[in-house]
């Protein structure tokens, strides 16, 4: 807009014959939510924007064949679906590949090259997920063998030499989210250096805990950079354990103890009535995510049954309000009690042809 704006008063066309940049929004919509975007009115009112033409069949070529790599169907197009399924095959082909992958997909005109960047980019995603897997599950062993039984430290930092450098800021995310402590996880580079990729919780301030670090001890970081929530180092080797012990220290001193407790913010029970096929979907058509939070309920919900699947993930019967409910709660394998304060959100599971309202998760009171 501001190129276009200024290109304007330079003479170079009059308003009625300026170039349509609103073709462009499906992108701007894509990359907003991707990058983790605060959806402030502006940005809120790109995205949706953006979803109303991919829902009504006008995106660029890469964007259409991405949905149909990530077997997502765009007429139904949710800001979800840029967060958890365009936006991390592009991410892919950085992380593992050539970065130049995933833009070319974009930027590309021909559809049947966009399809074969697609495909493509879908297998080197599956290949990042399978990698990621594995990291992370080596990682939470090594926290079960470091950590004391009753209270995980302040910060957490981790290396093993099988560590992909391509995936350490997943994992990291992972191991925050489990754990709610600020997290660092440490890969080789080709050089030999150590490149860490950290993630931090509400209240501790990443980036400026490198600062310290550095300044506590020169030369120990190779080079640093990143903002509140999110950072990156490198490190040499043999500075590892110097580097944990210190990140623990600033984050024991620097955060509160309550914060160290997760806390949910939530809208308390649903409605009867809006547990409907209908009302789920309205919900899930809305635009969601930093500034913007989706709903989260809660209230207490008897446990009728609970086994697991996929071996990492509860599936639940819930009577809710007198109703039974399916449930299913991803990454818990513990079992819950009898009775239990939840907090959830609401999703539609579709098995053939048949629409249902499912109860998803998040968390779960004292």
């Amino acid at each position: 807009l501001a190129l276009r704006a200024e290109l304007r008063r330079r003479g170079a066309f009059e308003a009625a014959q300026q170039p349509r940049i609103d073709a462009l929004l499906d992108l701007v919509a894509l990359g907003t939510i991707a990058d983790v975007g605060r959806l402030d009115d502006n940005n809120r009112r790109l995205v949706s924007l953006g979803l109303k033409r991919i829902r009504t069949g006008r995106m660029q070529p890469g964007i259409s064949a991405l949905f149909a790599a990530a077997n997502r169907d765009p007429a139904k197009a949710t800001s979800q679906d840029f967060g958890f399924a365009l936006g991390p095959r592009i991410n892919a082909a950085g992380r593992l590949a050539e970065m130049g992958l995933g833009i070319e997909c974009l930027l590309t005109d021909d559809a049947a090259r966009a399809q074969a960047l697609a495909r493509q980019l879908d297998a080197i995603n599956r290949e990042r997920r399978d990698m990621e897997s594995g990291m992370r599950e080596q990682a939470e062993l090594m926290l079960e063998a470091l950590m004391p039984k009753d209270e995980p430290p302040a910060a957490l930092a981790l290396f093993d030499p099988d560590f992909h450098e391509g995936v350490v800021g997943i994992v990291a995310s992972r191991l925050k989210d489990r754990l709610h402590r600020p997290t660092f996880v440490f890969a080789r580079g080709q050089d030999g250096l150590l490149k860490g990729s950290g993630r931090s919780i509400p209240g501790f301030h990443l980036r400026d805990a490198l600062d310290l670090i550095g300044k506590r001890h020169p030369g120990l970081l190779v080079r640093f950079g990143g903002h509140a929530m999110a950072a990156g180092c490198t490190i040499a080797a043999s500075s590892f354990d110097t580097f944990r012990d210190e990140l623990q220290r600033v984050a024991e001193a620097g955060i509160e103890p309550a914060l160290l407790a997760r806390q949910l913010s939530t809208d308390g029970p649903l409605a009867p009535e809006c547990f409907t096929a209908e009302a789920v979907a309205q919900m899930d058509a809305a635009v969601w995510g930093p500034g913007f939070d989706a709903p989260v309920f809660s209230e207490e919900v008897e446990v009728l049954g609970q086994r697991l699947v996929g071996e990492r993930h509860l599936k639940l019967s819930l009577r809710v309000q007198g109703t039974v409910r399916d449930g299913i709660w991803f990454g818990r394998t513990e079992p819950l009690p009898d009775r239990a304060q939840l907090a959830y959100r609401v999703s539609l599971d579709e098995f053939q042809g048949r629409q249902r309202v499912q109860v998803v998760v998040e968390g779960m009171g004292d």
